[in-house]
């Protein structure tokens, strides 16, 4: 059976948030009435994480588990899970149930126009210095690297699985994927999405490991978009 759609979730310490999530994400999957599959990336948790994912994929053939032997990151984790997709499309969420799967059949309707679609996060349930933190940092990105995007930082998104071949992973980079996808020349598109309250675990991340870690990145990501090559081809003679 040729696999449609991929969804692919990195995990890290959320035995809260696993099973709520799948149950969610079945329906929603379904509905689409085209072959899927999930991919949990379960990126060296601590807690009951990997083993909730176990026991549920022995009840449910369209899950797959990959398990890091520890904490690589979350590109390494989208990375992973981006390999082994076997669907023609891959979707991402966050695992920490934010991103509602109630949107993804929006994602697919315009899965056909163009090569990455993007989750643009409105009515955000987050904290007051979080919203700002990411709006600056966002404003910033955008300028840097041109992308266009508004909410890079939204997980939930939907890749043509051969467009997303042409993309070189490195670590940091999933925040710029936007960014790679028009350096290569593929087309993006925003749309918005709903965002709701995190009410179970804890976030990962915060003002000092999520923003001072990216200037390094997005200062290389500026790198190739001025280095990319542009040549045209005129003519060709045999």
């Amino acid at each position: 059976m040729n696999i449609q759609y991929s969804v692919v979730i990195p995990l890290k310490n959320e035995e809260e948030n696993v099973q709520d999530l799948l149950d969610e994400l079945e329906p929603v999957m379904s509905s689409i009435q085209k072959p899927w599959e999930v991919l949990c990336i379960d990126d060296g948790s601590t807690d009951r994480t990997l083993e909730i994912l176990r026991s549920i994929a022995s009840k449910k053939p369209w899950l797959r588990i990959l398990a890091f032997d520890k904490n690589y990151g979350q590109s390494s984790a989208f990375d992973a899970g981006f390999k082994a997709a076997r669907g023609e499309y891959i979707l991402t969420l966050d695992g920490d149930r934010q991103n509602d799967p109630q949107d993804i059949p929006r994602l697919v309707k315009e899965a056909d126009s163009c090569d990455m679609v993007c989750g643009r996060r409105i009515n955000r349930q987050d904290t007051w210095i979080k919203k700002i933190t990411s709006y600056f940092a966002n404003q910033i990105r955008s300028r840097v690297c041109h992308d266009g995007i508004q909410d890079t930082g939204c997980s939930l998104k939907l890749y043509k699985a051969e467009s997303l071949r042409k993309i070189k992973m490195f670590q940091g980079m999933h925040r710029f994927l936007p960014a790679l996808f028009l350096i290569e020349g593929l087309k993006i598109k925003e749309i918005p999405v709903s965002h709701r309250e995190r009410v179970r675990g804890k976030t990962k991340y915060n003002f000092f490991n999520r923003s001072f870690n990216t200037i390094a990145d997005m200062m290389a990501v500026r790198w190739m978009h001025k280095r990319r090559l542009t040549y045209r081809i005129e003519s060709e003679m045999p």
